[in-house]
């Protein structure tokens, strides 16, 4: 997989080698434990992969490139580059500017953007209508594009999927920016609607077998589903994408559901006809920072620190795997640390940050899983780890469990 030169101060000497380590090691992802870092008084349990994923690295490159390679020209990010106050405010020193929000509200006006001006897309793509909207103002969309790949194989497969005649079923978050995107791209030849979760695909299905009436449709799924959609000709022929930050298995048993629902209705015999197979789409990201959670929640720790951002779904979504299992503090950086007894998270249930007191137990070894979503810096995984270190006395240093890492791998 191709290296991406990225900022030095986003790396870590130790997590970035202990990861490049684990690579070397297992190159295809058949081991999903995580590493036991033994500082003797406190441990950690890391991720086996977490952290930047390829399509963060890209557009952290093609931004910083932008920049260095243009010092004379007005720059401005779409939106967020990811979704990570540190990389974004760090990109703001640098004086790029934001054009809009997270959520599709305009920052800066468009009038006041010049045909010279450079105009970098995010990670996570951006809409028809924008892309047309940037060429209007003479600005190349595509010039500055870091949209990730693995999002752009989506709307490739959503197209394929509206050339076929079948319905586009995205799995996501209707206002995340990415699911706009794919939302826009999709219906440029086909019927597109965004379901949430599992509930919503459930109340689909019922639709589907005509359990439910239209109305309980249309004014459930008003807002996220494609202009004049018929539930009575666009819910004959359905595939399923997702948002790449979804979690893969929530993904699967959504596309899993609905189509045992054709199924049911059209016969196993006729199944080819009225649902489109589309796991080929699933992020490996996501899916192995999944895969890598599932690993570290089988070991027996006091808590888990998930750091990122409070917006990142991926990171999210890491989240709530672990409250599944133990106490998780979800930080954006080392400065939520305030001291050994208390410490300052998000909570996603009330959507604001909260102290605990005593988050670390007295005990004579503390087990602590860390991990991070996929537009977290392997720095900024290291500054939360030496904050908790500074707390133990006589733990061992971080050359000597580098060094232990080694020799064991």
């Amino acid at each position: 997989m191709k290296k991406f030169e990225i900022p030095h101060f986003y790396k870590s000497s130790f997590i970035s080698t202990i990861k490049e380590l684990r690579k070397v090691n297992d190159p295809r992802k058949k081991d999903f434990t995580p590493t036991l870092l033994d500082f003797g008084p406190v441990r950690f349990f890391s991720a086996r992969h977490f952290g930047f994923c390829y399509g963060v690295e890209n557009a952290i490159e093609i931004a910083y490139k932008t920049v260095e390679e243009n010092p004379d020209k007005r720059i401005f990010l779409l939106s967020e580059m990811i979704h990570n106050p540190g990389v974004n405010d760090e990109l703001k020193s640098r004086g790029v500017r934001f054009l809009m929000d997270t959520s599709g509200n305009q920052l800066i006006n468009w009038e006041e953007l010049k045909s010279d001006d450079l105009v970098i897309i995010p990670a996570f793509g951006t809409t028809i209508e924008i892309q047309n909207k940037l060429n209007e103002l003479g600005t190349d969309p595509y010039k500055y594009n870091t949209t990730c790949p693995f999002v752009e194989k989506v709307w490739n497969r959503s197209f394929q999927l509206g050339e076929e005649n079948y319905t586009v079923i995205i799995h996501g978050k209707h206002n995340h920016e990415e699911t706009r995107a794919t939302f826009s791209h999709s219906i440029r030849n086909s019927k597109a609607l965004v379901i949430r979760n599992i509930e919503e695909a459930k109340l689909i299905c019922e639709i589907i077998l005509g359990n439910q009436n239209e109305e309980k449709f249309y004014s459930h799924f008003q807002e996220k589903c494609s202009q004049g959609f018929d539930v009575k000709k666009d819910l004959i022929r359905i595939g399923v994408v997702n948002q790449t930050t979804m979690l893969a298995t929530e993904t699967q048993a959504i596309a899993d559901i609905l189509k045992s629902t054709m199924i049911k209705k059209y016969g196993q015999e006729n199944i080819k006809d009225h649902f489109a197979d589309t796991r080929d789409t699933l992020c490996y990201a996501t899916n192995d920072n999944q895969e890598s959670t599932y690993g570290l929640l089988k070991e027996k720790a006091d808590f888990a620190i998930v750091v990122g951002g409070y917006n990142s779904s991926n990171t999210s979504h890491i989240v709530e795997l672990c409250e599944e299992k133990l106490d998780t503090y979800f930080i954006s950086s080392a400065d939520k640390i305030l001291s050994k007894e208390l410490i300052s998270h998000y909570d996603l249930k009330s959507k604001s940050e909260k102290m605990t007191n005593n988050y670390i137990p007295k005990k004579n070894i503390v087990d602590i899983i860390l991990t991070s979503g996929a537009s977290c810096p392997d720095g900024v995984v290291d500054q939360v780890l030496q904050k908790i270190i500074s707390f133990f006395d006589n733990a061992k240093n971080m050359d000597a469990v580098l060094e232990e890492v080694i020799s064991t791998k």
